[in-house]
This record gives structure tokens, C-alpha cells and sequence, in this order.
């Protein structure tokens, strides 16, 4: 992508018109992404897939990753970290598992909630190297991504629930826990493992802060103003100083802040406002671009006895979905003690991959459409094709109407059979009418191929 002397001013403007009020730091206020930074962009818009992988000590307990530790004795949680062994950890399988997935990028969580650290620090002695495992999995990781041309992203969790020098913020630290916040010190220490991540593990394509809630008053149940600041001209000038085209998006909930580039969505659609809803708030970015993270089952970490409850269809139509809302899907894995990923997320998710080996040309590189998506499905446009994803057949017949068309139709024609579809214009109002075929209503997906006049 070119960078233009139009391109930076029009998104310097948008940095400006992005505030939030009590939420920014006036130091963010003038970002202009560098080159890199804008190719990653329209690579990650490119992708639409990638892999979260939620995993840490607190695997050891078969309870929730990060927030295990609110409220419970620091001193007992320690002692896991003497039994986290994960021998059957093997980067090379994970980082192909993603590919055979049809995904283009891995979420690793480099420290959670808990403050556990996935990779080699100076800075703490609590992480994976003080283990009995006592190897850098993000180095391997890293590497094995590298090798294979998978993109790594790194999670890393601004709240901390185990430091004495991380001050109370909204949920419960751990309990007996020795010694004073420090806030100035906790954000020196964040910024010397950043510093890290980005020095030792080669090229990095995004970091994915979370964590931004706990340090936010609640008023009438939305974000208001900060407790503490988070000095994020410091910690995102540092990050793209360190790699200038490495992206920073962070869970916060809300509109994107300058200096952010992409905007992400927790178990939500972008507008949907379902699942656990924590976006309700947040406005959706026309200018950069989106993700949506979701899980497998109940849980995003290891959790024993979770229910893996969701089929390769379903997962297939939030791919779908999320497509037509512009945005990338990232869906989560959680690892076991032993580091293996389990058969029945290693099932969802190669066959997610054997649709995408069909179909993969009508998503990756696509942008969403000019109409919003339907019962029936969602329209995603790439080049002078329009793919209309019929997920719901139920709710269509044996036409299919689109108003406010905005191109000149060549051809229609179906995705799988490549035969021709009659079609007629009216041109009075834009509406196009298509003569379906008969569709499969046990399919996954059906796609429509419109191919219109050059744009």
C-alpha cells in the first residue's frame, strides 16, 4: 500500500477525532503509522483467520487462565508453577495446525492476568523458565512461525492480579501478597518485557494488550474515568519504536485510541452487542481494521471437563460472518498442562480448514460489501466479484432479491457448480433478482459468484 502526503494527513485527522476524553493520554494524540505499519494493515484485513491460543500455569488447575488467582493466596498459587511440565508442548505441530486451519496468524498470551510469563525474562522469576520444563515456548514458537510463514501476535496482559508493585484496580488482586503499589515501577517493568518481546523473538506483527477495565470507574455500568493512567503515548511509542510496523490493539471495549491499529471485539460480532457483550459501547472503526475473537467450548484456557460444544458449521458461519462485517476471526485454543492441544479442538479446527481449502478464495483478501448482512447470509466483495454466502437457506427460496445493487452485473454463477444463474436488473431501484438453484439445506455454506463491470 502507498503512503501518501494525503493518506497521513487524512489519518492523522482520524487519530485526532478518535478521543475519549478521560480514557486518552494527550501524548497519543498525532500518531501517523509508518509504512510497515500500514502494509501489516492491509495484510491483516487480508487474513481474516487466525489462531488465539490461551495457555499458562494456571492450566496445572484445570480452572480459567489469569483470573484463577483474584482473590486466592499468592503463596499456594506459586507452588503450580513446580508442577507446569508441559513436555508434549511441540511449536512445529501447533504452528502447522494453524496452517492446515486455513489461518494466516497465532495469538500467543506472553502473561495473563496472573503475571505468569511464557518466555524468557530478567525482569521476573515467576514464568515458564523457573519451571521443571524450564524452556522458552515463545521462542520456540516464535521460530517455528517464522520458519513456517505463520504471523505471531503477542498477548500481553496489562492488569495483574500476583505483583505488589501492580496497584488495586476493580478485581480482586491475590491475597498475601508482600510489599507496596508501585505504579510507576509496574509501568517500568511492562515496558522493560515489552522491550523484550520485541528484541529477542525477532519480527513481531502485533501486540495485543488486555486488562485496560480494571483501571476504569464504573459509571451506570460503563467505562467512565481512569483510575490510574496507563501512559499509553509511552508504552505505544516504545512499541513502535522497537518495530515500526508491529500493530497495537487493545481489549479495552471502547472506541480505538490514536496510537491503536485495529480494533477488536471479545466474543462479539462487530454491532451485534451479543454474546458477553463487552463492545455494547465501543464505536466500530470505519478506517481501521477489525477482529473478533470467540472460543471453542465454554472456556479460553484449559479448563477440565469443558464442554466442546460447538460444531464445525457454527464455527464456520461466525467465519462467514465476521467476513461480512469486515472483520477477522480469531478463534481461541487452550493447551493442556502437558502443552497438547485437545482432539476435539484439533477436530473443529481442521475442519474448518478442509471447508477453507473449497471456499478460502471467498474470504481471504475480501472486504465487506455494500449491504449489511441478511438472514440468509452475508455479501463480501473482492476485486470485481461479489461472493454471497448463503448460510441460512431457510430463509430463501428460489429467488433472491438485493436492493440498492451498485454495480453493472456481467455474470452470476454458482461457487460450486459453476453453473449460470438467470438474473434481471431493475434499474429504476437498483434491485437485483437472482433464480436460485436449489439449494442444500444440509450445506455448510452456498455461494453466489457476482461478477460485475470493473470498479
Amino acid at each position: 500500500m502507498k503512503t501518501t502526503l494525503f493518506s497521513i494527513l487524512f489519518l492523522l485527522t482520524i487519530s485526532i477525532c478518535h478521543g475519549q476524553g478521560n480514557n486518552l493520554d494527550k501524548g497519543q494524540i498525532g500518531y501517523v503509522p509508518s509504512k510497515e505499519n500500514l502494509e501489516n494493515r492491509q495484510w491483516f484485513q487480508d487474513s481474516h483467520f487466525g489462531m488465539f491460543v490461551h495457555w499458562g500455569v494456571s492450566s496445572v488447575l484445570g480452572e480459567e487462565i489469569g483470573w484463577v488467582l483474584s482473590g486466592k493466596d499468592v503463596i499456594t498459587y506459586r507452588e503450580n508453577m513446580h508442577k507446569f511440565n508441559p513436555v508434549k508442548f511441540d511449536a512445529a505441530a501447533l504452528v502447522k495446525l494453524a496452517k492446515d486451519a486455513g489461518m494466516k496468524y497465532i495469538t500467543f498470551t506472553t502473561r495473563h492476568h496472573d503475571s505468569f510469563s511464557m518466555f524468557n525474562t530478567k525482569y521476573s522469576d515467576w514464568g515458564i523458565m523457573n519451571t521443571p520444563y524450564g524452556k522458552d515456548v515463545l521462542k520456540m514458537l516464535a521460530d517455528e512461525c517464522h520458519k513456517q510463514g505463520i504471523r505471531l501476535v503477542c498477548y500481553y496482559s496489562l492488569a495483574d492480579f500476583y505483583r505488589a508493585d501492580y496497584c488495586q484496580g476493580n478485581v480482586a488482586k491475590g491475597t498475601k501478597i508482600q510489599g507496596e503499589c508501585d505504579w510507576d515501577a509496574y509501568l517500568r517493568f511492562m515496558k522493560n518485557q515489552l522491550t523484550e518481546i520485541l528484541t529477542n523473538y525477532g519480527t513481531i506483527s502485533g501486540i495485543w494488550f488486555d486488562g485496560h477495565w480494571d483501571q476504569v470507574q464504573s459509571q451506570n455500568g460503563r467505562n467512565g474515568d481512569q483510575i490510574r493512567e496507563w501512559h499509553y503515548d509511552q508504552i505505544y511509542q516504545l512499541i513502535h519504536d522497537l518495530q515500526p510496523g508491529c500493530m497495537i490493539v487493545n481489549n479495552h471495549h471502547l472506541t480505538p485510541f490514536p496510537g491503536e491499529d485495529f480494533q477488536t471485539f471479545e466474543r462479539d460480532l462487530p454491532g451485534e452487542n451479543s454474546g458477553a457483550g463487552f463492545s455494547a459501547d465501543a464505536k466500530i472503526s470505519q478506517q481501521l481494521p477489525l477482529e473478533m475473537s470467540d472460543i471453542i467450548g465454554h472456556s479460553w484456557g484449559y479448563v477440565t471437563n469443558d464442554t466442546i460444544n460447538r460444531s464445525v458449521k457454527e464455527l464456520v458461519h461466525l467465519l462467514v460472518k465476521s467476513a461480512g462485517l469486515g472483520s477477522n476471526f480469531l478463534l481461541n485454543i487452550g493447551p493442556t498442562p502437558e502443552g497438547e492441544v485437545r482432539l476435539a479442538h484439533q477436530e473443529r479446527l481442521l475442519g474448518i480448514g478442509n471447508w477453507l481449502k473449497t471456499y478460502g478464495e471467498t474470504i481471504y483478501g475480501t472486504r465487506k460489501s455494500w449491504m449489511k448482512p441478511a438472514e440468509w447470509g452475508v455479501a463480501v466483495e473482492k476485486g470485481n466479484k461479489v461472493y454471497l454466502h448463503i448460510i441460512n437457506p431457510e430463509a430463501v427460496k428460489t429467488q433472491l432479491i438485493l436492493n440498492n445493487f451498485p454495480y453493472q452485473l456481467k455474470s452470476a454463477r454458482s461457487y460450486e457448480s459453476g453453473n449460470r444463474i438467470e438474473f434481471s436488473m431493475n434499474k429504476a431501484n437498483s434491485e437485483l433478482n437472482l433464480q436460485l438453484p436449489k439449494l442444500d439445506r444440509n450445506a455448510i455454506d452456498q455461494v453466489i459468484v457476482l461478477e460485475t463491470e470493473a470498479k
